[in-house]
């Protein structure tokens, strides 16, 4: 694997207890680790970028229902592609660059090889929809949330990445109804005060949180649609050896954005996801203790919503089994 790949992990787990919180801290921020550091953007590049892009764009060939804009969304996505250049140009000015100052501009990323002249909001002078052109260009999933009526929903987006659930089904829904599966939200509040702390964000006062699970797998398209794909790896993980099962298995972090939007006034959520195999990950001995701590101690009802209740026992015998 590549070095910088780990040098980069957001490893998700300050303490060796894991409990669901609102978690959140103002972005970006440097975040400093036993392997390296992340955190210093609100998009990140890495060496995986021409790889997960032409991922995205074949999800997105086989499955359409991973984009939806509500029509009532079109001047958010304009905002987004916008805001989401000027921070890849800003993040990486030696291949990326937004020239202009409207409604005329050039987007260039030297990645692709492109140079775009565009006018804002004029739909005919990009070659794609707005939010599906800039989501060629970023590897983070994008939702938006138009905040109306006292609540938020989620009424665009173009998420290929999903973990065990579905933007198609989810579009159009409140935000408590799109986390209503989330074992203990609601009863412990948390879920209300995400909203209502969401609901309160400022335009230029981004803030940041991270999730996990684990993954069978290099999948980063691990959606309920592709269930039938991806469900069977997990008992598999009971059958093979010790070699494989390190191999396979991969802590999957989420490192998700909140960006409140100046113009439009919608809610950017950003997901970027990363995946680090346990052989990778026992190589740093702090990742490894505290991952086996996390799991060992992680309450029935949330291993089972993460999907990882039948393997849970055997991850932790493996990560205590691999201690120097």
């Amino acid at each position: 694997m590549d070095r910088a790949l780990v040098a980069g992990f957001p490893f998700p787990f300050p303490t060796d207890r894991y409990r669901y919180s609102t978690n959140v801290e103002p972005a970006p921020r440097v975040v400093s680790t036993p392997a390296g550091q992340w955190g210093a953007s609100l998009v990140d590049v890495d060496g995986e970028y021409h790889r997960e892009l032409d991922e995205r764009a074949a999800v997105l060939e086989r499955d359409p229902s991973r984009y939806a804009v509500l029509d009532h969304m079109a001047p958010a996505c304009w905002d987004t592609m916008l805001t989401l250049m000027r921070e890849l140009a800003a993040a990486y000015p030696d291949v990326m660059s937004l020239d202009g100052d409207g409604p005329s501009y050039v987007w260039t990323n030297r990645l692709f090889d492109v140079e775009q002249p565009f006018t804002y909001a004029q739909p005919s002078t990009l070659p794609d929809e707005p939010l599906r052109y800039v989501a060629s260009q970023v590897q983070e999933d994008l939702v938006l949330l138009d905040q109306r009526d006292g609540d938020l929903w989620g009424d665009a987006g173009l998420v290929t990445f999903a973990a065990d659930w579905s933007f198609g089904f989810d579009v159009g829904m409140s935000f408590l109804e799109i986390h209503g599966p989330v074992p203990r939200l609601r009863e412990t509040g948390v879920i209300t005060r995400a909203r209502e702390f969401i609901m309160r964000l400022q335009p230029g006062a981004p803030y940041r949180r991270t999730n996990w699970t684990l993954t069978v797998g290099r999948r980063l398209d691990v959606s309920t649609e592709r269930y039938p794909e991806w469900g069977p790896d997990r008992p598999r993980m009971l059958t093979v050896d010790d070699v494989t099962f390190g191999r396979e298995v991969h802590l999957r972090t989420e490192v998700q954005h909140l960006v409140r939007l100046e113009e439009s006034g919608a809610v950017l959520f950003l997901i970027r996801t990363y995946l680090l195999p346990f052989e990778e990950l026992a190589r740093v001995e702090p990742w490894r203790a505290t991952t086996a701590a996390v799991l060992a101690d992680l309450p029935d009802d949330i291993a089972d919503y993460k999907g990882i209740a039948g393997y849970r026992d055997r991850a932790v015998d493996w990560l205590h089994a691999h201690a120097p």
